[in-house]
């Protein structure tokens, strides 16, 4: 494929997860397919990993505070997420990881760190030329606004989204004062349809649940606009809202069409409820074929499904990309 950009940077990662931050996540995904501990929520590569390896700019994009990070991996691209994170501070909190605010943090010491190795003017070309990958929300509203009595006392579904996408639009706006011209912001995935949600919502029958799924489109739709808005008053940057909603839905409700046999349970463990490092090499099984499944945990999906996804949302938006 084409290579038009060398570097690509994410920011933030919550349904696709690299993380370093959480250095306990020794997943039975190590011994699957990386060997080693690498903090990424499935068997395999994660919707970064996949971009930058089909975009021709590595094949996976490095943790920032990986203590093994070399030099060169600065000039072309690394991740700044953390696991848990959301667009409200309290998703956060409580997930104990690192939040927006530090996560900007890093990004000014990386700055700097490529000042002193190529000088500003190239570092203002690297920043420039970048791609930036945002991708949050699932946490803020299955983890917080879905799981705290607290937050639904002080915030209905409605004024929540609209919270999430406010804080979303800040967040895009500090990027762009650092630099960022290119940033794709993703939009939130049918977390009634995770198969963790499903037992913990879903009844007896363990169904899709639809006020989750409502408002993932309701926060897509706020996100959308403010992406579209914001859009018109940055002449001079490419600023893009990703649906990843549908695809992932389309995988899930028609699992056969693209050759899964599983979309309702994970393939680690039981499948109903494990997440993160309750998948790991002393207390969970996993599948035989991680392929045959849509979801990786309860919460996650595989790098087969992943793929899938990265296919459509490069077929539908690369052309917008330059």
């Amino acid at each position: 494929m084409h290579r038009p950009f060398d570097v690509l940077m994410t920011k933030i990662n919550s349904l696709s997860v690299l993380n370093w931050h959480d250095s306990f996540t020794s997943l039975l995904k190590s011994r699957l397919t990386f060997l080693v501990p690498t903090g990424r929520f499935s068997n395999g590569k994660v919707p970064t990993d996949i971009l930058a390896e089909e975009l021709g700019i590595k094949p996976t994009i490095p943790a920032y505070r990986d203590p093994n990070l070399r030099q060169e991996d600065l000039l072309t691209g690394v991740t700044f997420a953390s696991g848990g994170a959301g667009y409200v501070p309290l998703t956060t909190q409580i997930a104990g990881g690192i939040p927006l605010s530090q996560q900007l943090k890093f990004f000014e010491e990386y700055i700097e760190k490529l000042n002193g190795m190529v000088g500003q003017e190239r570092t203002t070309f690297i920043i420039t030329n970048s791609l930036f990958v945002i991708i949050c929300g699932s946490n803020d509203i299955a983890n917080n606004f879905f799981s705290l009595p607290t937050t639904q006392l002080q915030y209905n579904v409605a004024s929540f989204t609209a919270l999430m996408a406010d804080n979303a639009l800040s967040f895009a706006r500090t990027l762009y004062q650092y630099g960022a011209r290119r940033i794709l912001m993703f939009g939130a995935p049918p977390i009634g349809c995770v198969p963790s949600q499903r037992t913990v919502a879903g009844g007896p029958t363990r169904d899709c649940v639809v006020r989750f799924n409502d408002a993932c489109k309701l926060f897509n739709a706020k996100l959308s606009a403010n992406i579209d808005g914001l859009s018109r008053t940055l002449q001079d940057t490419t600023l893009i809202y990703i649906d990843i909603y549908d695809p992932l839905l389309d995988l899930i409700l028609n699992p056969q069409q693209y050759g899964f046999k599983v979309s309702n349970l994970g393939c680690c463990g039981t499948g109903l409820i494990e997440v993160t490092a309750l998948c790991n090499n002393y207390t969970a099984a996993v599948c035989p074929v991680r392929s045959d499944y849509v979801f990786w945990d309860s919460f996650h999906p595989t790098e087969t499904a992943y793929r899938n996804i990265v296919a459509k949302l490069l077929q539908r938006y690369l052309n917008r990309f330059f």
